[in-house]
């Protein structure tokens, strides 16, 4: 064997080229043959395998894909699981979880590494799926998912009542013949798988259902809901704490009773809901009151009220009775009136008769002065009294005096009379008046007088009327 400390540079150490050597029968193989032969013997070898190990390092990608490792005190092994597996898991897959997984152990040549494709994945235990419930209600609470400020008061006596459980269990009798019994109430009953694959999103996607109801629609929208399961251990309750399902509870607008499992059984579902019920007959308990109860507070209520009613109007009654006792008696308010009205009454008629009396001499007066002879005395006295006042107008008369040979002087333009000298020769042009008619003159200044142009309006005015002429008005009136 060559000593592969010598200087010797025939050595096969010190060779720079390779070359086969006399009896090495060990061919050189390429990096991906030595990798694809292990990928071959460790999956023949192992083929399937069962994992217990604490995950580190979960992660999902955008492909749906999920890588993790497995580890325990003493080693680490990197894990995959496939977008198809990595849906239909049980659970939400957390660092800290110690699982069992079952898949196929391969290897990775392109970072040469070992890894097992998983298969199935479950909680190792009650221990740990109790540390993956508490991680989970530690990040909800975080959230204020549980928060007491979120609670919402449940309706007194709810109408419609949403209900979601199987719809083949005991648990959704159990509600109905609580109900029935209590107040029966219109329930519209939503049937989902309440444990096993696809059970969390059934009952969260029934909860987002009845809250996406619009009122007054076809469906009539439930005042209130229920989300409700039998007993059963951890693991068959373990769909009400997958975060989807809490999530969706704690969303609904609509008041929410959580009836999950027995009395010491509790989800996540519980704590979110509005008030929790310790089993599903108790939440129907809770959701209605007692209708033959009611109709004993109402009897009591009316019975009460009717008696308040009773005892206020014999109260007055008993104030009125006395008060009227202090009254004066009605004779005694009325005795004056009437006195002073039987008085008034006597001093009507006397009135009423002297009215009458006056009235007739009044009449007797004036029928006495409408006889014939007082109105033809009357008739004469007033026509005499005419003709003096028509003879003072013809005294008064200034063109009556014409007749006897003198003129009126008036003024051109106005037409006034003209009583003085002074006032005459002031005046343009004069009009003087006869008795068969006009002359217009002018003059000089100086008092003389100069005939003017004849003018058409010098015209003969008729002669004014006779003195003893009469208006018509002093005619005889004829009697009847």
């Amino acid at each position: 064997m060559p000593d592969p400390f010598s200087d010797d540079v025939s050595s096969d150490m010190g060779r720079l080229v390779a070359e086969q050597v006399p009896g090495d029968n060990a061919l050189a193989m390429s990096v991906g043959e030595l990798a694809f032969k292990l990928k071959r013997m460790v999956e023949g070898e192992f083929g399937h395998v069962r994992l217990r190990g604490e995950i580190s390092g979960w992660k999902r990608v955008a492909s749906g894909h999920c890588y993790m490792s497995l580890k325990d005190d003493q080693a680490v092994i990197d894990g995959v699981i496939w977008k198809g597996n990595a849906s239909s898991l049980a659970f939400v897959p957390q660092d800290g979880i110690e699982v069992i997984a079952t898949g196929k152990l391969t290897t990775y040549p392109g970072r040469s590494k070992y890894q097992i494709v998983i298969e199935r994945m479950e909680l190792a235990g009650v221990g740990a799926l109790m540390a993956l419930l508490e991680k989970l209600k530690a990040k909800l609470a975080g959230e204020g998912l549980f928060d007491g400020a979120r609670k919402k008061a449940l309706p007194f006596m709810p109408q419609v009542i949403g209900v979601v459980t199987s719809g083949t269990g005991a648990v959704i009798r159990d509600i109905l013949h609580r109900l029935e019994d209590r107040c029966p109430t219109h329930v519209i009953v939503w049937p989902v798988k309440v444990q096993g694959e696809g059970s969390a999103g059934e009952i969260a996607a029934a909860v987002r259902g009845f809250d996406a109801i619009t009122p007054g629609g076809p469906v009539p929208r439930p005042d209130l809901v229920i989300v409700a399961r039998g007993g059963g251990s951890v693991e068959d309750l373990w769909s009400f704490n997958e975060e989807v399902v809490v999530r969706a509870v704690a969303a609904c607008t609509i008041p929410i009773i959580s009836a999950v499992g027995h009395e010491t059984d509790t989800t996540l579902c519980d704590f979110a809901a509005d008030l929790r019920a310790p089993t599903p007959t108790a939440a129907a308990e809770i959701a209605v009151p007692v209708l033959a109860d009611l109709r004993l507070t109402i009897d009591s209520h009316r019975n009460r009220t009717e008696r308040c009613a009773r005892r206020y109007v014999e109260r007055g009654r008993e104030r009125l009775d006395a008060l009227s006792r202090l009254l004066p008696k009605r004779d005694q308010l009325l005795g004056p009136q009437r006195q002073r009205a039987d008085d008034l009454g006597q001093r009507l008629d006397r009135g009423l008769e002297r009215r009458l009396t006056l009235a007739r001499g009044s009449l007797d007066r004036s029928g006495a002065a409408l006889r014939p002879a007082t109105l033809e005395r009357k008739l004469e006295a007033k026509r005499a009294q005419l003709d003096a006042t028509w003879r003072l107008v013809q005294s008064l008369n200034p063109d009556a005096i014409l007749d006897r040979g003198y003129a009126r002087v008036t003024a051109r333009p106005g037409g006034e009379t003209l009583a003085s000298a002074k006032a005459a020769r002031g005046a343009a042009t004069l009009t003087l008046h006869f008795r068969d008619g006009m002359v217009d003159a002018r003059t000089d200044g100086t008092g003389d007088l100069e005939r003017a142009p004849a003018k058409p309006h010098d015209t003969a005015k008729p002669k004014p009327a006779s003195p003893s002429a009469k208006p018509a008005a002093s005619r005889q009136p004829t009697l009847f």
